[in-house]
C-alpha cells in the first residue's frame, strides 16, 4: 500500500528542520570540504532543490517482511540526504547521513549504518528516484530498519515526488568532478569511473540464463531519461536462490508483486517485463542510488560489468583515497553572476571555491 500525505508532519510535531538541530549525528559526514576547484564546463542545473512538502510512503521491507513508512521532508540547502532513523526499544534517534562512509554492508543490498546497531536497509532504490530525479536535500524519517520495497523500481519513489513537487533554493548546487579514472574490481564484476562533462552510465550484465542474457544499458542520466527509461525498472531473482534465502530468514517480503522471478530460463510473473531488458535497467537504477552515497551529484562516467552493490560502493572508495581524483564544483545560473561574482579566469556557468557562498536558507 501506498499512502502520500503531503501535510503530514513528524509525530512529535517537529519540522523537518528541527530534526537536525535537536537530533544527534549517528556517524559524521566525513566528506572533504576543502577540496574544491574550478573547471571547465557550464552547468545546466544551477541551483540546489529540495522537496515542496512531506509526503509519506508506506509499504514492506523486502528482506525483513516487515511493514515499513518513510516520510520525505524538505531539508534546507547543502544538507544533503539524511535518514532519521526512528527508535525501537532502549534505542535513541540517530541521524545516519547518506554517504558511502556510513555504508555497514552490501550483500544483498545497500545498508547505511551499524548492522548490528542502528541501521537503515535497501537504501538504493529510493536514493535512485532521489539523485534521479535531481532532488538535492531531503530529511528521510523512517519508522523501520529497512526502506520499504514498493513495487521493487523506483516508481512509487518518483511519483510521490512528482506529486508534491520540488523548488530551487537559494544555494548553487555542488557537484563532484571526476579528474583521473579510477578502477575497482571483485571477483568477474569491474568498474570504472572516469572524467566526463555530464553524468553518464554505461551498465553491462552477462548472466547464464536465457532470460537474461547479456545486456547493456548506456545513457547521461537526466531526470526526464530517469523516470521515462530506468525508474519502472523492477528488482528480480531466481526462484531457487528465493528458496534458500527464505529458509536463512531472508527475502520475506519478497513476492510477484515486487520482483521479477526468474525459473531457469522464463520468467515467472505473469504480466511479464517492463521492458525488454528489465534487468540491465534495473542493475543501472541500482547504481545510481549507490553512487548518490557521494554525497553530491557526480560529473563523470560510470562504467560497470557484471557489478551489485558492493563494486559501486569500492568505485566510490577508489574516488576518494586521493584528492586528486576529484574536485567539488559549484554551478552558477545567470541570475544568480551578480551575487555570486565570477572571478577572473574562471570558467562561465562556475563559481569558484574561493568565493564565499549566500548563507542564506531556502
Amino acid at each position: 500500500m501506498t499512502v502520500f500525505d503531503v501535510n503530514m508532519t513528524a509525530r512529535d510535531g517537529r519540522s523537518a528542520g528541527e530534526f537536525a538541530s535537536r537530533t544527534g549525528p549517528y556517524q559524521k559526514d566525513v566528506r572533504p570540504q576543502n577540496n574544491v576547484r574550478s573547471k571547465s564546463t557550464a552547468l545546466k542545473s544551477a541551483r540546489q532543490t529540495t522537496l515542496n512538502s512531506d509526503v509519506r510512503l508506506e509499504g514492506i521491507g523486502v528482506h525483513s517482511g516487515n511493514p515499513s513508512c518513510i516520510i520525505l521532508h524538505p531539508a534546507e540547502s547543502g544538507s544533503g540526504i539524511t535518514f532519521l532513523r526512528r527508535a525501537e526499544g532502549d534505542q535513541i534517534d540517530q541521524l545516519i547521513p547518506a554517504h558511502v562512509s556510513n555504508v555497514g554492508d552490501t550483500r544483498l543490498c545497500t545498508v547505511l549504518g551499524d548492522p548490528e546497531d542502528m541501521y537503515v536497509a535497501t537504501v538504493e532504490h529510493l536514493l535512485a528516484a532521489l539523485r534521479g530525479m535531481n532532488v538535492d536535500n531531503v530529511l528521510i524519517e523512517i519508522d523501520a530498519a529497512e526502506v520499504p520495497v514498493m513495487d521493487g523500481s523506483s516508481g512509487a519513489f518518483v511519483d510521490a515526488i512528482r506529486m508534491v513537487g520540488t523548488r530551487k533554493q537559494s544555494a548553487p548546487r555542488r557537484y563532484i568532478r571526476v579528474l583521473r579514472q579510477v578502477e575497482a574490481s571483485h571477483g568477474k564484476a569491474h568498474a570504472v569511473l572516469r572524467p566526463h562533462d555530464g553524468t553518464r552510465f554505461d551498465i553491462e550484465i552477462d548472466f547464464e540464463s536465457e532470460a537474461i542474457g547479456h545486456q547493456r544499458f548506456i545513457t547521461e542520466l537526466t531526470p526526464e531519461v530517469f523516470a521515462r527509461d530506468i525508474s519502472r525498472a523492477r528488482t528480480f531473482g531466481f526462484l531457487a536462490e528465493a528458496k534458500q534465502l527464505r529458509a536463512m530468514g531472508l527475502a520475506q517480503g519478497s513476492s510477484f508483486d515486487n520482483s521479477v522471478v526468474i525459473d531457469e530460463d522464463r520468467v515467472l510473473n505473469v504480466e511479464g517485463l517492463r521492458y525488454e531488458d528489465e534487468f540491465v535497467r534495473h542493475k543501472l537504477l541500482d547504481a545510481i542510488g549507490d553512487l548518490a552515497l557521494a554525497g553530491s551529484q557526480i560529473l563523470g562516467e560510470y562504467k560497470s560489468v557484471c557489478g551489485g552493490h558492493k563494486l559501486n560502493s569500492m568505485i566510490l572508495e577508489a574516488l576518494f583515497a586521493d584528492e586528486d581524483n576529484w574536485c567539488y564544483e559549484d554551478a552558477v545560473s545567470v541570475e544568480d553572476r551578480g551575487r555570486y561574482p565570477t572571478p577572473v579566469g574562471a570558467p562561465v556557468g562556475l563559481q569558484a571555491a574561493s568565493q564565499p557562498v549566500a548563507a542564506a536558507k531556502a
